[in-house]
């Protein structure tokens, strides 16, 4: 009789183990970022929102799926221009999953889908550009490769929110070329500010000559003014005073010996 009670306690403990590990396999906890793809032997049931929720061991799987922004990064690679002149262009993507069915079921690994995709849309996009073009309209290039990428990843169930290109890097030559044609375009704009300045000083000496030829006394005042603007120190200043009737006579004499 002991024995027996023995079996049958033993067999309760069993059924407790086994009733409380099935317990735990069915209660599922979701977290607010998630959702969770169930499957009822192998078949798509449907998608339970975040909580605590339950499935039925061993009959139904459910998958978790992260709705959250995510980033994936396009590694540095060489591409040809339109006019044939190599870069290095590196670029991130940021996207987030919007239908968590489609993603489960209709793609494997969206995560290394959408960075091969991108890889390729960038490629083929500075390939059709000019160098002058991807290195002033950055933002047009990651346009472009953003609706050729989210053309295709919308059948995914995933969104693409940008594309940002990181860092464009030319080869060290053109770099050379592109510092002297910049130091070229700066000279060339001092020199033509600089005969700007000399075209309006020399209409302002015009105006200001015209000024001291209608006064019989400014050409002396302004002779005074320079004379005192020799120097700052008077004791570095010689002044020789002439009469202007002996600069006429001299002036006279010198005529007629040329003569």
């Amino acid at each position: 009789m002991e024995g027996f009670f023995a079996l049958g306690a033993c067999i309760l403990v069993t059924l407790a183990i086994i009733v409380f590990t099935l317990a735990v396999r069915a209660i599922r906890l979701i977290y607010q970022y998630e959702r969770g793809v169930v499957f009822n032997l192998g078949k798509f049931q449907g998608v339970r929102e975040p909580g605590l929720t339950f499935i039925i061991p061993f009959i139904q799987n459910m998958r978790k799926v992260d709705m959250r922004i995510k980033t994936a990064d396009i590694p540095r690679q060489e591409v040809m221009t339109k006019d044939n002149i190599p870069m290095l262009v590196n670029a991130v993507v940021y996207f987030k999953v919007i239908d968590p069915e489609t993603v489960i079921i209709k793609i494997e690994d969206h995560v290394f889908a959408i960075r091969q995709y991108t890889q390729a849309a960038l490629r083929d996009v500075i390939g059709n550009s000019e160098m002058d073009f991807v290195l002033t309209e950055r933002e047009k290039i990651a346009n472009s490769i953003k609706e050729i990428v989210d053309a295709e990843t919308s059948a995914w169930g995933v969104d693409v929110e940008s594309i940002k290109i990181q860092e464009v890097e030319l080869p060290a030559e053109m770099k050379r070329a592109m510092a002297k044609q910049a130091e070229a375009e700066r000279e060339r704009r001092a020199m033509i500010i600089n005969s700007q300045g000399e075209l309006s000083a020399s209409e302002n000496l015009a105006q200001a000559a015209e000024t001291l030829a209608r006064s019989s006394g400014a050409l002396h005042l302004r002779t005074l003014q320079t004379i005192r603007d020799i120097a700052a120190d008077p004791s570095e200043k010689i002044i020789l005073f002439i009469p202007s009737d002996l600069a006429g006579l001299a002036n006279q004499v010198v005529a007629k010996r040329s003569e």
